[in-house]
């Protein structure tokens, strides 16, 4: 991760490197003094997250990942830049079903074609990015590392949210068949798993501090590529959580004595309700 002095480390390969997760991946990597190689649809978000970076700290690569001719496209400018790789990690969002049409609602109330959406846009692009990015990687003869970081509903369903659950289980079990398959090319294919909302860095009202934040999954991944590590973990799946705490502040998680309490919190923020 951190090369000594007057040598040139690998860059690392940030897919979705504007997203909430992706940008503090980025930042964290950056800081650290590590190159990125940031891939995102959108070539004007990809200019801002260059604003205050030193020069050449990120490479920008516009790309959206929707087929396998997208994921084939992006390993071919990868293996043009010619440079080896660190790693990769993978951050776009999950079963992208608002742009769809499809965002909330039970599973059995919904065709089977939004649910075939929302696995291409999960699984079948995870697959699809994994099938020549992880060869790519296995070149390098670096031993590298390969992170997708998950979404809710992987191993608990997500309430209204079943499509996803459905995608993001699937996503775990490729993961942890990559995992086995691509070890003996000394490839460590990882997925960080989120089981919770990501909150604020600073918890809002209704925000419980045991959650993670944004940064909290950033250093998480940053650990897994840093393959000298302590906290590098050999497991296919690693959850990524914060350690039950007081909020930052001096603030405390409330704890109500009823429903009734709870909503009438929600309803109305400025309420100061005495926990019990």
């Amino acid at each position: 991760m951190l090369p000594t002095p007057g040598t040139i480390a690998a860059p690392i390969v940030v897919v979705g490197a504007t997203g909430t997760i992706g940008r503090a991946v980025v930042r964290t990597l950056v800081a650290a003094g590590v190159p990125v190689v940031a891939v995102a649809r959108r070539p004007e978000k990809l200019a801002r997250l260059q604003d205050g970076a030193r020069p050449g700290a990120i490479v920008p690569i516009v790309g959206d990942i929707v087929a396998e001719r997208d994921a084939e496209n992006l390993a071919r400018r990868l293996r043009d830049l010619g440079r080896p790789l660190a790693g990769v990690v993978v951050a776009f969002p999950h079963g992208r079903s608002a742009e769809i049409g499809v965002d909330r609602g039970r599973v059995l109330d919904q065709s089977t074609e939004d649910l075939a959406d929302c696995l291409k846009q999960t699984l079948l692009a995870q697959h699809a990015l994994a099938r020549h990015l992880v060869p790519l990687l296995a070149e390098s003869g670096r031993n590298a590392r390969y992170v997708i970081v998950g979404g809710p509903g992987s191993e608990t369903p997500w309430a209204g949210y079943g499509h996803r659950s459905v995608a993001m289980a699937a996503t775990r079990m490729l993961v942890r068949v990559l995992h086995d398959e691509v070890r003996a090319s000394g490839v460590r294919v990882h997925m960080v798993s989120i089981d919770s909302p990501v909150r604020n860095e600073e918890p809002g009202e209704h925000e419980c501090p045991e959650w993670p934040a944004a940064s909290d999954v950033a250093r998480r991944v940053a650990q897994l590529l840093d393959r000298t590590s302590p906290d590098s973990s050999a497991e296919a799946v690693v959850a990524c959580a914060r350690s039950p705490a007081a909020c930052p502040g001096g603030r405390i998680a409330r704890a109500y004595s009823d429903v009734p309490a709870f909503l009438a919190s929600l309803r109305n923020t400025t309420n100061k309700i005495t926990p019990q």
